[in-house]
């Protein structure tokens, strides 16, 4: 929802402050590019959901090897 943070607190931002202002009058290209920047910047790898998954896909594919866990068929994957 626009303008709620992922915790469903309303954000308010200061259209006063300078670089909102300037952000904001920037061409419509480069704010674009700007955003871009800045989503790429969020997306920074979790070590420990990295480690956690790493751990179950061991799992997962030692279990398959032993025979104790199936692959799903095709059809169930889609």
């Amino acid at each position: 929802m626009p303008g709620m943070s992922d915790r469903g607190v309303a954000i308010v931002i200061d259209r006063k402050n300078p670089l909102i202002r300037e952000v904001t009058s920037l061409p419509p290209l480069v704010k674009l590019q700007l955003v871009d920047y800045l989503l790429e910047s969020l997306d920074m790898p979790d070590t420990e959901i990295e480690k956690l998954w790493a751990e179950e896909s061991s799992r997962r594919w030692n279990g398959y090897k032993a025979g104790e866990i199936g692959s799903p068929l095709y059809w169930q994957g889609r």
